[in-house]
């Protein structure tokens, strides 16, 4: 299954390179004469109310998607990082400090506190990627945090201390390799939640984002029940797969590192 995710992954990123070649049409491309057709060989996954071919919205719409999804996923992933390391290693004040910090963010609830930021800072690309990174980097924090306590109880650790080894040394030479499988797994989890956010922040028309799974939903909702079934059904089905996707990859990580201990 791991297999399966990873191979459409792939699918999704070459069509998004690729998308200038592979799209049939301009996917903001207006065409009144050719308004709610459903998919034919002219328009293999439809139109919608505009016209425009939901095809090409899709595969441009992958750019966006994975482009927000990796990059506030490492945002995510580099604060988590941080944050735990620093709270697991040096310990005492730091930890308590870096973990009230964590449990802040940690019970904020992440969806509202995004609508608020989006509406009062504006609706941009920069502002949905910078939103979705800070608030969802907690619990990869607390993950870092346990492996790095772990850690920090062998032998190697002891040896390094004594020989008066610098912090930065011990950190980023010692502890961060042993550590990094639960951020590979969780990085993968990040990407897909990220995505699921993006979507729903696109829904709702918080982001300036005209080409989008997420857009394409919300538009979808006045004229589904009209019978244009595909403007609604296509979106909705790529975020369900690369979502699940990225979960069967994150899942895959996981029982193939712990084989690997």
């Amino acid at each position: 299954m791991p297999v399966i995710g990873l191979c459409f992954i792939l699918f999704l990123v070459i069509i998004a390179v690729c998308a200038p070649i592979v799209a049939p049409y301009d996917p903001t491309q207006i065409n009144l004469d050719q308004t709610f057709v459903p998919p034919s060989p002219g328009h293999w996954l439809g139109t919608d109310y505009l016209g425009r071919d939901t095809l090409s919205r899709i595969i441009y719409g992958t750019q966006v998607v994975l482009t927000i999804g990796v990059i506030a996923a490492l945002l995510m992933t580099g604060v988590g990082l941080l944050m735990g390391l620093a709270s697991g290693y040096f310990g005492g004040l730091m930890d308590q400090l870096l973990m009230r910090i964590t449990d802040i963010f940690l019970i904020l609830p992440a969806l509202p506190l995004i609508l608020i930021c989006v509406a009062v800072f504006g609706p941009s690309v920069i502002n949905v990627i910078l939103i979705i990174g800070i608030l969802s980097w907690p619990p990869l924090a607390r993950i870092v945090r346990a492996e790095t306590l772990s850690v920090m109880t062998r032998d190697f650790i002891s040896a390094e201390r004594t020989m008066g080894a610098r912090h930065a040394r011990i950190i980023f030479r010692h502890i961060l390799p042993n550590v990094l499988s639960p951020i590979f797994v969780y990085a993968a989890l990040g990407i897909a939640n990220a995505i699921l956010i993006e979507a729903a922040v696109d829904f709702l028309g918080l982001a300036p984002l005209s080409v989008s799974w997420g857009y394409d939903l919300s538009i979808a909702l006045n004229y589904w029940v009209r019978g244009a079934w595909w403007i609604a059904f296509f979106p909705g089905l790529f975020i369900l797969m690369t979502c699940l996707s990225f979960f069967l990859i994150s899942d895959g990580l996981n029982k193939m590192l712990k084989l690997e201990q």
